[in-house]
């Protein structure tokens, strides 16, 4: 039958910052077990939505009871199918392993929707499904399973936290770059000013 696995939440932040923070959310302190990231495809179709299809290869530890009947350092290679619809302002993901599938499959869909009446604020709906394949052992491999998803889940929450506030400090960063300028296209009248005097 499987674990099924489901939460929402919001960040404040407006949709538009949580989808480019999306894009650039690796490398992060969070996701050291994520190790490469690559592109396989994107584009844009006749509806206006973008589709994009990438492939991840995460590092993937068992339990210590699992890695004497399993032995051996395990990488897992993830596919992210994503959908992302401008006019509605949603992103829609799919995730899914495409090896170790017998020994524990997972997937995940999330939904980010941006608020219309709070245009600060966006919306997230995960779920995931969690199978094995296992006879006599699914039961404890879905358990560990769910327990290892729920918490990657809040390593990816904080992950995505880092990628918006790194966002946050280049914006201000190149607002308070061009706000300094205009105070260095006049020396002279720097060395004018009547110099303070302290007492």
């Amino acid at each position: 039958m499987g674990k099924y696995f489901f939460s929402e939440t919001e960040i404040k932040n407006s949709w538009d910052l949580v989808l480019t923070a999306f894009w650039q959310r690796y490398p992060n302190p969070f996701s050291s077990h994520v190790l490469t990231e690559d592109v396989l495809f994107r584009k844009v179709t006749s509806e206006n939505l973008l589709v994009s299809r990438r492939l991840f290869t995460k590092t993937n530890r068992l339990p210590r009871w699992a890695e004497r009947i399993f032995p051996g350092r395990r990488s897992v290679y993830i596919i992210e199918d994503s959908v992302v619809d401008l006019s509605n302002r949603s992103l829609t993901t799919m995730t899914w392993n495409v090896n170790h599938a017998k020994l524990m499959r997972v997937v995940e869909r999330c939904v980010f929707t941006g608020e219309q009446d709070r245009p600060v604020w966006t919306h997230i709906t995960r779920q995931a499904w969690i199978s094995s394949g296992v006879f006599g052992l699914s039961r404890p491999i879905q358990e560990f399973g769910l327990a290892r998803f729920r918490s990657n889940q809040l390593k990816a929450m904080k992950g995505m936290e880092h990628a918006i506030s790194n966002l946050q400090k280049a914006s201000s960063s190149c607002h308070g770059e061009s706000a300094e300028k205009p105070k260095n296209v006049n020396p002279a009248a720097k060395n004018a000013q009547k110099p303070q005097q302290y007492i």
